[in-house]
């Protein structure tokens, strides 16, 4: 008994402890016109914070994996420190941005706040748990991990009516005062969690300094070209998902469902932790957990092509099977999104084992530090550059642009299922049974 409530104590609620505090990164959408306003900059300006965000959460992970392998406790404690740090300094420029409109000094300290500081303690706070969670669950790798990678998903969903809550009731300066309230209950969280965390006492973690046991020695331990195929179809997940998450809003408008956006927005963060959780699950029983990221692609490019067969989006108003089979494929990019990420540690796992997976899994999270930067940006040019904007139910939308959207993404999903098929090689019981 104090086993299972040691699973739980010391690695499944300081997990979720930690990422239901940092995947709050996603409410960025809720709260960026009103600091684009506030400040006097155009919202496209004030949107790279989000970007610089996600790409040092990755590039932290991949540069911090080595600190997170050797010790936990001090890896979450800068996660803590730096998160909340970084959404205090962020509140403090909204408030000098408000005082000086159309300050550099403020948009720069945003940059760096939410940004770089905040990136930093997102890295190392999403790849903190994740270890100790596999450690604790042997026999459910995929269910532990993607428990506490939900949770990161399912932050948005959590915290998005509260944080409009607060936007409309601490009046006057309420943007900034909602970043320093937020910080310090983040800090409170994350900082139990920091405290919480530990890995079994059986566990030893390898002392040696032997080169045969490095990072690039155990990539090489199978063909280089398997981890390749990780990367850059994990790369080409997340890339896809934001490109059409970062158009959602008004994909949904265009079909004529402004009013339910934000109803739509929440069902999509529910789907979103939703395949973090159950598709990680699933893998647990599987001969080759790969099979989901097969699984994955062929549903995104099944709806993706009925979708634009259809011209769904340009279509869609007023037509209710239209209408459902573009919120399907909405909902399934979501699930697959999030599935991606609850499934990559132990991938990672199946393939080289325990001894690198901290350092492993943070370098393989460098791929989500560059599909940040991509996935938003291509479908912004593409919009930009492509088809023509209308006016629907008084909005202005441009139902061309987001159909070539998924031009885009469909090749990009085709590109990462013939990646999952040829290049990442059988793993965990699949493997097994090959070399039997």
């Amino acid at each position: 008994m104090r086993n299972i409530q040691n699973k739980w104590l010391r690695a499944a609620i300081p997990a979720l402890l930690l990422h239901c505090s940092i995947g709050t990164v996603y409410c960025w959408s809720i709260f960026s016109q009103e600091i684009a306003d506030y400040i006097g900059f155009s919202k496209g300006a004030t949107e790279w914070a989000f970007s610089f965000a996600i790409f040092f959460l990755g590039m932290s992970a991949a540069f911090m994996g080595n600190i997170v392998e050797k010790n936990i406790h001090k890896s979450s404690l800068i996660a803590a420190v730096c998160f909340a740090a970084g959404m205090a300094l962020t509140g403090f420029f909204i408030w000098y941005g408000g005082l000086h409109k159309h300050s550099a000094l403020a948009l720069a300290g945003i940059y760096v706040s939410y940004g770089l500081i905040m990136g930093i303690g997102l890295g190392t706070g999403y790849l903190s748990p994740v270890k100790t969670l596999m450690l604790w669950f042997k026999e459910k790798k995929g269910l532990a991990t993607g428990l506490a990678v939900a949770g990161f998903g399912a932050a948005k969903a959590i915290a998005s009516p509260i944080m409009q809550s607060m936007l409309g009731g601490l009046g006057d300066g309420g943007i900034y005062k909602m970043f320093w309230i937020l910080a310090a209950v983040y800090f409170v969280m994350m900082f139990l969690g920091h405290l919480l965390l530990a890995k079994p006492a059986d566990w030893v973690e390898p002392q040696t300094k032997d080169k045969s046991m490095g990072l690039w020695a155990t990539i090489k331990s199978k063909p280089v070209s398997n981890y390749a195929g990780i990367w850059l179809m994990f790369y080409i997940n997340i890339t896809c998902g934001l490109a059409i998450i970062s158009q959602e809003k008004m994909i949904v408008k265009c079909i004529g469902l402004g009013a339910a956006a934000g109803l739509i927005s929440t069902v999509s963060a529910v789907f979103n932790a939703g395949g973090r959780l159950g598709f990680s699950a699933w893998a647990d029983r599987l001969k080759d957990r790969n099979t989901v990221y097969k699984l994955i692609f062929i549903l995104s490019i099944a709806f993706t092509v009925a979708v634009l067969a259809t011209g769904g989006i340009k279509n869609g108003d007023g037509n209710a099977v239209l209408i459902a089979l573009v919120l399907a494929l909405i909902f399934i990019v979501n699930a697959g999104y999030g599935g991606g990420f609850s499934n990559i540690p132990t991938l990672l796992h199946d393939h080289y084992g325990m001894g690198n997976i901290s350092a492993l899994h943070g370098v393989t999270l460098s791929a989500w530090a560059f599909a940040g930067l991509s996935g938003n940006q291509l479908a912004s040019f593409i919009v930009n550059h492509y088809g023509t904007p209308i006016e629907t139910h008084g909005v202005i939308v441009n139902p061309t642009g987001y159909q070539y959207v998924l031009y885009a993404t469909g090749v990009l999903y085709i590109a990462a299922l013939l990646l999952s098929m040829l290049l990442v090689r059988p793993s965990g019981k699949a493997a097994a049974r090959t070399a039997e």
